[in-house]
This record gives structure tokens, C-alpha cells and sequence, in this order.
């Protein structure tokens, strides 16, 4: 349990040191513009481990995700919520062997929900970028993701599990 904690604490660190200045289009942010950066102080939403992508993620949320899974009204999340991954490749502690910590930044991720504008892929637009570039934010691209995301459709199309629960 120590380890899941030092994990955590690490991940909420790192994030606050995460300063990516890319500026794209992209479904999330003010009219359709997020300079991916403005998440780098939005609150911890959850956390994860992909074993099998070896990567870490610290998942944040704008203050519409944050007051919706505060008060367990994520069933749907509402309109306007923003939910961000920032990714990782996981490392050894150089100082604790038995602690994996974020090492070399992979990839950021986003997800907006506009019930509307996005009724096609239950709601949410998906953004993906790799390092600073915004490799994905167009209607097929987001059917992609949307397809990976409906093994958790009775949670509105969100794996994150937030730690608020």
C-alpha cells in the first residue's frame, strides 16, 4: 500500500511539473481551442497503471468533471466536463527499487463532453496528443476511440474511476 501512495504522490508532483505549451484545435476548451497546458493545475480526478502499455497516468479533471464526480453525478457526467490523461512510460525509482514512478512523458489525452455536438460517439469529443503534437481530433479518428470506449458504456464511456468514490 505504501507503494500505491508514494505512486500517487509522485504522479500528482510530476503533473504539477508538466508544462506542455502545444496549442491545437481540438474538441476540448473554449471554442474548440485548449492550449494543452491549462490542465497542469486542475485537481487529481484518478490515477492508473497500464501494465500492458508500461505507462502511468495521472487523470485530472476541469471544475465541471471535479464538482460532477465530488458529488457522484457521473451518471452522465454533464455537459462541459473535461477529462484529461497525462501519460507517462513508467520507471524504477533510482532510490526505491520497489516504487514504479513516472519517468519520460508519452502522451496526453482528452476528453469533452457535449452531449450535442457529440452524439455520435456518446457525447464526448476525444483528443490525443503524442509529446506536443495533436495527432487526433477529427470525427473518425474520435469513432476509434469511441469504439474502445464502449466496454464501459454504462459508466457514459469513462474508464476513469475517480477517486472521489
Amino acid at each position: 500500500m505504501k507503494t500505491s501512495s508514494m505512486t500517487l504522490g509522485i504522479l500528482v508532483a510530476g503533473l504539477s511539473a508538466v508544462s506542455i505549451a502545444a496549442y491545437a484545435e481540438t474538441p476540448a476548451g473554449q471554442g474548440g481551442k485548449m492550449e494543452y497546458g491549462e490542465y497542469k493545475d486542475w485537481p487529481v480526478l484518478g490515477v492508473s497503471h497500464r501494465t500492458e502499455k508500461n505507462t502511468l497516468r495521472a487523470i485530472v479533471g476541469n471544475e465541471i468533471a471535479i464538482k460532477a464526480a465530488r458529488s457522484g453525478n457521473t451518471q452522465p457526467w454533464p455537459d462541459g466536463s473535461i477529462i484529461a490523461k497525462v501519460v507517462w512510460k513508467q520507471r524504477v525509482h533510482p532510490h526505491w527499487p520497489s516504487a514504479i514512478v513516472p519517468g519520460e512523458f508519452s502522451a496526453a489525452e482528452a476528453m469533452v463532453k457535449d452531449s450535442k455536438k457529440y452524439a455520435e460517439t456518446g457525447g464526448w469529443g476525444f483528443g490525443h496528443w503524442e509529446g506536443r503534437k495533436l495527432v487526433m481530433n477529427n470525427k473518425e479518428k474520435s469513432a476509434e476511440c469511441f469504439a474502445c470506449h464502449m466496454p464501459v458504456k454504462d459508466a457514459d464511456y469513462v474508464y476513469t474511476l475517480p477517486v472521489y468514490q
